[in-house]
């Protein structure tokens, strides 16, 4: 912080919320509000600050801050013509400073953390605080193939994490993110993901939130350290050729008073309508995506991630909650829109703009939605009448695979439909099949924990999931500390179970996830076609007594992958037919002795010979595991048709 300075010294003329600005705002069309809302220290004046927020009922705007004894009226800020927008420059002010707003209105007077401040306090504190983003990257290489990396032709397989929980100090601490930087790429770089995805950063008062009740949209989140260190985070990831997802959460917001609620004496972010104010779900605010400047702020806080922290996408949260009126509400507690349907046409325009900003301003960076219903057009491009997302979470695969290796083996075979109905769909959207935190919390037990029989047959059938989810057409996504097979559910006050590493067993489990994303990498075949709905063909889907489900992934003229999955706990031994004769190798065998398995398997390969099977010129017999699945690659291409 600076010294105190002598008040009656004239502050520089400085504005940062041009003409322009102000039109873009009020028009809902303006994406870099963080270049001149918010407080930004002068460079040129030390010891000064530009301070701006939108708080149009306000009758009176000041500052308050360490360097003014956090007095109201002193640092007055002046309305910036009809725009509703604040703003002045204030003096007695350094990197470090912490403040709020001191606002008044017919509703009384109150004081506000900065909805566009770069950093936070630490919870329980609430104010915001002065920080330059003025940091030194060292990624030029990664941004500059970032674009080619995250092509949909390219192998994505994303490592989900939750900072506060993935590791703790000695002391059971919380690390801070440069502590986390090194072990967690160690870590990533091991398993062989090609990205990881951290559940919302963006700063809130309540950790057990998860950080899906936010207040700051612009500042990471000070438990973990200063911006500098988030940055520095990030930098290390893609040093080590790693790209970074962030959660973003434009669907609600907390109802803290010192932050976004009723912000100006108003319901200026959210809803005044009580129908739709607060989510039903959450008890949280909804943002009122019908008003202008909401959406720029919105807007602005998407691209703010990716321009200050370059971040490689977002993974847009409760989609599903933002696109229907009805959503989670009963018969008369909502209304439909002016063609008395139940879509939210105004979240739809927004979803649709802030698509269209990110991908036009970021080319290249990725917007996934987690959007849980049959909503058509989620991937597609806004032109042709899309949402315009780049993928979506594939929650009907999650759903009906979890249920599926759920049952007794025994009952599988009643419910073969589980493993087959993907395929009505698979091509309608650009897909990602996660397996996420939502799946390992409020007593859902970990993913190893819900698969039956004993500790062996659970690890077995859990490397069978993973086996399948790494093996079908789309990306890939997991949760922290699935890799190790944990028992435990996920809690976010501890640490996962580190201490499973030096179990041999649950290390096999981790050192098969690291081979699926080996295989995934290295073999075309398993991603050139991930999002097109090419290249996959049944080869057996009709086997329900058996369990035995087979298909074929073909890539870009670069060979084809055959894959075998065993559901039940019998070894099989099958006739496939196949595209081609020759030697194909045994590259994935889950029920491999190196993963903990029975070894149950083919000697590295099998030899296909030109007796034709099923429709197909050569064919070949194989070994299929108990609660196993298994892959062959041959350098033979093969066009298939979208079946």
């Amino acid at each position: 912080m600076t010294a105190p300075r002598d008040r009656s010294a004239t502050p520089p003329r400085v504005e940062l919320v041009g003409e322009l600005d102000r039109y873009l705002f009020n028009e809902g069309r303006h994406y870099r509000l963080y270049d001149c809302l918010g407080g930004h220290l002068l460079a040129a004046s030390p010891g000064y600050a530009h301070f701006a927020i939108w708080a149009p009922s306000a009758t009176a705007v000041s500052v308050v801050h360490d360097g003014n004894g956090w007095t109201a009226g002193i640092d007055q800020l002046e309305p910036r013509g009809s725009s509703g927008i604040w703003a002045g420059v204030v003096g007695n002010v350094g990197d470090g400073t912490r403040y709020k707003y001191a606002i008044d209105s017919p509703a009384g007077s109150r004081e506000k953390a900065d909805p566009l401040a770069f950093c936070s306090e630490d919870a329980p504190a609430t104010a915001s605080v002065l920080a330059t983003l003025d940091f030194t990257w060292h990624d030029a290489a990664w941004m500059a193939s970032r674009a080619s990396r995250q092509a949909g032709t390219e192998a994505m397989s994303a490592y989900e994490v939750h900072l506060g929980s993935w590791r703790h100090g000695p002391h059971g601490e919380l690390l801070s993110y440069d502590q986390i930087a090194g072990p967690l790429v160690e870590h990533v770089t091991r398993l062989g993901f090609t990205h990881v995805e951290l559940m919302p950063v963006m700063e809130h008062p309540f950790y057990g939130s998860w950080g899906y009740q936010t207040t700051g949209f612009f500042a990471p989140s000070a438990r973990y350290g200063p911006p500098a260190g988030f940055a520095h985070l990030v930098d290390e990831l893609h040093a080590a050729g790693i790209g970074v997802l962030l959660d973003w959460v434009p669907s609600h917001f907390a109802t803290d008073a010192f932050a976004l609620a009723e912000l100006d004496g108003t319901h200026l972010y959210e809803h005044a309508d009580p129908r739709r104010a607060i989510h039903p779900d959450w008890g949280s605010f909804e943002f009122n995506y019908g008003r202008h400047e909401v959406r720029s702020f919105l807007a602005s806080s998407a691209c703010f991630w990716l321009d200050r922290y370059h971040a490689d996408g977002l993974r847009v949260d409760a989609v599903a909650s933002m696109l229907y009126l009805d959503y989670s509400r009963s018969a008369g507690s909502w209304t439909p829109n002016p063609f008395g349907g139940r879509e939210d046409l105004d979240a739809i325009r927004f979803l649709r703009e802030v698509n269209d900003a990110v991908h036009t301003g970021f080319p290249g960076v990725l917007t996934v939605a987690e959007e849980s219903t049959a909503w058509p057009g989620v991937t597609r491009p806004t032109g042709e009448g899309g949402l315009g997302f780049s993928l979506k979470w594939d929650m009907g695969w999650m759903h009906d695979t979890l249920t599926h290796l759920a049952r007794d083996p025994a009952h599988r075979r009643f419910h073969y439909n589980e493993l087959t109905f993907r395929a009505l769909y698979a091509t309608s959207e650009r897909y990602l099949l996660p397996l996420s935190h939502d799946e390992v919390v409020h007593g859902k037990g970990s993913l190893a924990s819900k698969m039956p029989g004993d500790d062996w047959q659970r690890r077995a059938n859990l490397r069978l999931l993973y086996g399948y989810q790494w093996l079908l057409p789309g990306k890939k996504l997991l949760f922290m500390g699935s890799e190790l097979a944990t028992w435990k559910e996920w809690d976010h006050e501890s640490e996962i179970e580190w201490s499973l590493v030096d179990h041999p067993d649950h290390a096999g489990v981790a050192r098969f996830v690291a081979d699926c994303n080996r295989c995934y990498r290295d073999l075309e075949a398993l991603h050139g076609h991930d999002l097109e709905g090419e290249g996959f063909a049944w080869l057996v889907a009709d086997a329900a007594d058996d369990g035995v489900l087979a298909w074929l992934r073909a890539g870009r003229g670069a060979g084809t992958v055959v894959a075998v999955a065993n559901f039940t706990p019998v070894p099989r031994r099958r006739r496939f037919g196949v595209p081609a004769r020759g030697r194909w190798h045994e590259v994935l065998n889950s029920d491999s002795a190196d993963y903990g398995g029975s070894g149950v398997g083919n000697l590295g390969g099998v030899e296909a010979t030109d007796e034709p099977f099923a429709g197909r010129p050569a064919s070949f017999e194989c070994a299929i595991p108990p609660l196993g699945i298994v892959a062959f690659a041959s350098p033979v291409p093969q066009d298939l048709p979208n079946q």
